[in-house]
């Protein structure tokens, strides 16, 4: 039973990312298909997760060896493949933080809010950049590269990073600097949060590291209790009985 919550909670993890269009895993989901990719493993996952779970009770219920061996090497390989993804993350982080930055800097660069086919996205960065308090990905800097900045001097600022309360019904696109000197400015001169996007991240990491490795700690324990009870009870039935499968 508990396997068949584990896969419906994969599953739906999986599906949140696919559809999630309000937070910085929409923005990556956007924009990186690996990330895509990820959510669809997760999916397949979970359905497998739960498959194997309703297969390990037929099989521990009926007793049939086949179904426990099944059940054994399914959880063996999905625990593996645990293993091996939180060992590649933890190995790749370095290039997959430079992706990060590579996807953001692309998204603040091409930031336009004319563009109608680009309006989910550039949303869904002005929420995150909203909701943790930042500006550009490691600072506000990272707008001075904006083209549309650009051609008008930097003497506007894009109004989901501003820190002024008269901005707060402005939750995206561009605001207008109140007194320029000299009709030009620097990013220096907004009115916005100091924080980059990547440090807020970062924080979250840290602040919910220990709850992120507790649950994963607590599944993989799980996994191992379940893989060694199968394969006990797989060796205590001497043979398999066939005349025990539920007939329909």
């Amino acid at each position: 039973l508990f396997f068949q919550i584990l896969g419906a909670v994969i599953l739906g993890f999986g599906i949140w990312i696919l559809a999630d269009k309000t937070s910085f895993i929409a923005v990556l989901q956007m924009s990186s298909p690996s990330l895509k990719t990820g959510a669809y493993i997760l999916i397949g996952v979970g359905s497998l997760t739960m498959l194997m779970g309703f297969l390990g009770c037929l099989g521990a219920v009926n007793e049939i060896r086949c179904l426990l061996g099944l059940y054994f090497a399914c959880l063996m390989v999905i625990l593996i493949t645990q293993v091996a993804a939180g060992l590649v993350i933890y190995f790749q982080k370095e290039s997959l933080k430079e992706e990060l930055s590579n996807i953001v800097g692309s998204l603040i660069e091409n930031y336009d809010p004319s563009n109608d086919d680009k309006r989910n996205l550039q949303d869904t960065w002005d929420y995150v950049q909203r909701q943790i308090a930042c500006c550009g990905w490691t600072g506000a800097k990272d707008w001075e590269n904006n083209e549309i900045l650009i051609n008008k001097s930097m003497t506007e600022y894009p109004c989901s990073c501003s820190n002024s309360s008269k901005d707060l019904e402005v939750d995206s696109g561009f605001c207008n600097l109140d007194d320029p000197v000299n009709s030009t400015a620097t990013y220096a001169d907004w009115p916005v949060h100091e924080q980059g996007c990547m440090d807020g991240v970062e924080k979250w990491l840290k602040d919910n590291l220990g709850v992120i490795l507790g649950v994963c700690t607590g599944v993989a324990v799980i996994e191992l209790l379940g893989m060694i009870l199968s394969i006990s009870l797989c060796k205590n039935i001497h043979s398999e009985d066939y005349t025990k499968v539920p007939k329909s």
